[in-house]
């Protein structure tokens, strides 16, 4: 069997296990009776139709994705940079060992109540992102530094190889399966965290607002569009973000 005919099996399975979670969705829906508690997908669907053409709308989103999308890259150059950092230099990787480890444990919940009393709410979206973001990208690159090859290395070492040529033909591809993991975790987390900011501290003019909105009117069908617009945002940016990382590997390898 090839890859095409893999990819198709592949979209076909994905596609019957979202009928039936759709289906099972409901379900309970109707057994449920009150669509404030649990809107149907159909409902859920019309309001999709109409949502997007509120006044506001498109605002909102650009508002939410810059600020979410901007933490997101800005933790993943800093968690590159310091992680090429605390590996050339061991005092590096003890110093930050205790931030990276709490930042890990401590509930988003607690960081995003701190950063209130500190932030404003529009540095709060890009500060929360940048935080749950950053020791998944570091600690991914660390280790991704750390298996590279040590024979490699010797061997460059002993032909005296420019580093800029060992950073390119060794390094790299070490890297390139921990950043793209990485990356790939990071952007879902940043609007879990992102999202979670803005409803807690009900940033004006964000997604989080509308989901906060749709909390207190018991607008159920607004916070099941709104979410699956959250999904959407998250999955684009995740492949496109994947797709510009192997674009970079891909140019870098020609030279």
């Amino acid at each position: 069997m090839n890859k095409n005919q893999d990819s198709e099996k592949s979209v076909i399975q994905k596609a019957v296990s979202i009928f039936f979670a759709l289906v099972l969705w409901h379900i309970i829906s109707v057994a449920v009776g009150m669509d404030m508690l649990l809107a149907s997908p159909v409902k859920v669907a019309v309001r999709l139709c109409t949502i997007w053409l509120e006044e506001g709308f498109f605002k909102t989103i650009i508002f939410s994705l810059l600020r979410i999308s901007s933490g997101c890259i800005i933790a993943i150059i800093t968690g590159i940079l310091l992680a090429v950092f605390a590996s050339r230099f061991h005092i590096i990787e003890i110093l930050l060992w205790p931030y990276v480890i709490t930042i890990k444990s401590v509930p988003v919940a607690s960081f995003i109540i701190l950063c209130l009393i500190w932030l404003s709410f529009t540095q709060l979206t890009v500060f929360i992102a940048f935080l749950i973001v950053f020791p998944v990208v570091y600690s991914n690159i660390l280790a991704g530094i750390k298996s590279t090859d040590v024979k490699l290395l010797e061997m460059a070492s002993s032909f005296k190889i420019p580093w800029w040529r060992k950073f390119i033909f060794i390094y790299l591809p070490s890297i390139k399966p921990y950043l793209i993991s990485a990356s790939s975790i990071a952007m879902g987390m940043a609007w879990k965290a992102g999202t979670a900011a803005e409803v807690i501290g009900v940033v004006k003019g964000s997604i989080g607002e509308k989901l906060y909105e749709s909390k207190i009117y018991f607008a159920n069908a607004d916070l099941f569009a709104w979410t699956i617009i959250i999904v959407i945002l998250s999955v684009a940016l995740e492949k496109i973000l994947i797709h510009l990382i192997k674009l970079f590997f891909s140019r870098i390898e020609k030279i």
